[in-house]
């Protein structure tokens, strides 16, 4: 019977049939009756709807299905929360699980976060990681762990043109996250509740706005390749511009964005019609004016220039900590780097390692996928050159790429991290229910959004509660971990503490799993893994990879002639 009707007209055309017999039929009965008005308003615009969809050349589907091709659009619409809401499990990541989105929700409300009933995890599964307990616990006072960084009152750091005004950071602090990016009313929530916390807020790449000021959070001021805060009419470095915001009190280090883990090597644009008055302001540019943040910075080309920028920042903030932020891309240029620390004496007071797992800042497919290093390679990079080097002592290492629990910094700890910085963890804290329209300015907690109406869902004195209790919960997870382990502070957490399963019937500790070099190793000529291949090809007057000489040329081919034991680094 189907068939036969459908030989007739098909069954795809039905519900437009349907709509325009009902029109038809209203509009006899408004004719006859005076009866059936709305009804026939509702059929006739259904009808007209589906007269358009089959004469539309834009969307195949509802050119085949008019009227009913729409459920594709509309299911397709509400996927995301369907899936989160109703499918997905709370360990699958995506790019964080439930399970990780209520420990952030839980310890911000300062609502209990213990669970009963045992782990849900697999301790069975390969990767399954965890950390050694002492018969011996230590018994700790408090959980505010902190780090100098740029030396110490009166033991400056042994780099040329040193610190002088050190910062005593906590070990777990805001990631980078522009005003622009984030509300005005998020900025004010997550700078009072860093005020409240004692923990540093970084103001990200978009420079300190009004809101960054008003309750008087300690900064990192971010310095990206627009220099906006500090920027000629040509987008160049002013220094004038730089001195005058970076002797501001409340700003405690200088942080210079060579790349982000979000989209490492690709610059970004701001469109002039979202350059507001506010974000104008912060950021030295005319008002509607397309905002460009090349993808390289002009004040430097080589890493000997970086160097002597780093030593000049420094010099102009009053001398205050001044370092990098990057995603490890090029071993040698990182290593080039390295050499120009040698070479000039000029070394950066930290590092922030950002992992390519790094995600606020919306990038192209390609690049949130494939582009840059994740965190653990890319610490596990920074931290063994520089102990090669024997530099570690003078520069402290931060972290940065999918933080959110206390086991996540004691893990970033044990592999050569100071101390961590989050994003999306603190933007949870705010409210962030992981909706992923952070690009489209519709963010429905008014967390990544300019529209003012809403941003009055986010009441920041509210927030900032929610900020410093995550904060202050992490830590306390923290603490216990560490007086678990039998240690004092976290810094002690090496990667001996840290064990993880490889199969059924074999675990191991990282500290076998991950390459450690021995201090001077580099200098000495003891070259394993990556350094093999780049370090001797890198030099401190250029980014770019040198030819091979003809001695590292033979080295090269005999590497190749024999089998790379397991010291040669399985994760890098």
């Amino acid at each position: 019977m189907l068939d036969r009707l459908d030989a007739v007209l098909p069954v795809r055309y039905w519900a437009l049939a349907l709509c325009a017999t009902t029109a038809g039929a209203s509009l006899l009965s408004v004719l006859v009756f005076q009866q059936g008005l709305w009804l026939l308003l509702a059929a006739g615009v259904l009808t007209a709807r589906g007269v358009l969809d089959l004469r539309q050349t834009h969307h195949a589907i509802t050119r085949n299905y008019p009227l009913i091709g729409h459920l594709r659009f509309l299911l397709e619409f509400i996927r995301p929360e369907i899936r989160q809401y109703f499918i997905e499990s709370d360990r699958e990541a995506a790019p964080f699980s439930r399970a990780q989105r209520s420990l952030v929700y839980q310890r911000a409300k300062g609502a209990p976060d213990n669970r009963p009933f045992g782990t849900q995890l697999d301790v069975g599964q390969g990767g399954y990681e965890w950390i050694n307990h002492s018969m011996q616990p230590s018994r700790l006072s408090d959980a505010n762990f902190r780090v100098w960084i740029g030396g110490e009152p009166g033991k400056p750091s042994a780099s040329r043109s040193p610190c002088t005004q050190p910062y005593q950071a906590s070990v777990f602090n805001i990631s980078a996250m522009s005003f622009g990016s984030l509300s005005a009313n998020a900025i004010l929530a997550l700078n009072q509740g860093a005020k409240t916390g004692g923990f540093a807020h970084d103001t990200g790449e978009g420079s300190i706005s009004r809101h960054h000021r008003v309750h008087g959070g300690d900064l990192i001021w971010e310095i990206g390749s627009g220099y906006f805060g500090c920027r000629n009419e040509d987008g160049s470095f002013s220094a004038e511009g730089f001195e005058e915001n970076a002797r501001d009190p409340q700003v405690k280090m200088i942080e210079i964005k060579l790349s982000q883990g979000a989209k490492p090597g690709h610059g970004g644009v701001l469109p002039g019609a979202k350059v507001t008055p506010e974000i104008a302001e912060a950021r030295g540019v005319p008002v509607g004016v397309t905002c460009v943040s090349p993808a390289s910075h002009s004040a430097f080309s080589t890493p000997v220039e970086l160097m002597h920028f780093i030593a000049r920042l420094r010099e102009l903030s009053g001398g205050k900590p001044t370092g990098f932020k990057l995603c490890i891309g090029h071993a040698w240029e990182w290593f080039a780097m390295v050499r120009a620390m040698l070479e000039t004496g000029i070394t950066p007071d930290f590092i922030v390692v950002d992992g390519a797992e790094g995600g606020t800042g919306a990038a192209p497919v390609e690049f949130t996928d494939h582009v840059g290093t994740p965190l653990q390679e890319g610490l596990l990079l920074v931290h063994n050159t520089l102990v090669g080097v024997g530099l570690r002592e003078r520069i402290r290492i931060g972290a940065a790429g999918k933080v959110t629990s206390a086991f996540d910094i004691a893990r970033m700890m044990a592999l050569g991290a100071d101390w961590c910085n989050a994003a999306r963890g603190f933007m949870m804290a705010l409210g962030c229910i992981q909706a992923q329209t952070c690009h489209t300015g519709h963010c429905p907690t008014g967390v990544t959004t300019q529209d003012p109406l809403r941003q009055r869902a986010l009441v920041p004195a509210d927030k900032a509660q929610r900020v410093h209790h995550f904060h202050h919960s992490t830590l306390h997870a923290l603490q216990e971990l560490v007086q678990a382990a039998g240690l004092a502070h976290p810094s002690q957490i090496s990667a001996e503490h840290i064990m993880r399963r490889i199969s059924d019937t074999e675990v191991r500790p990282l500290s076998q799993l991950i390459p450690q070099l021995e201090p001077g190793a580099l200098l000495g000529g003891k070259l394993t893994g990556v350094w093999r291949e780049h370090w001797d090809r890198s030099t401190a007057t250029s980014f770019a990879l040198q030819p091979a000489t003809e001695g590292k040329a033979r080295a090269e081919g005999r590497r190749k002639a024999v089998v790379v034991d397991e010291v040669q680094a399985p994760l890098l």
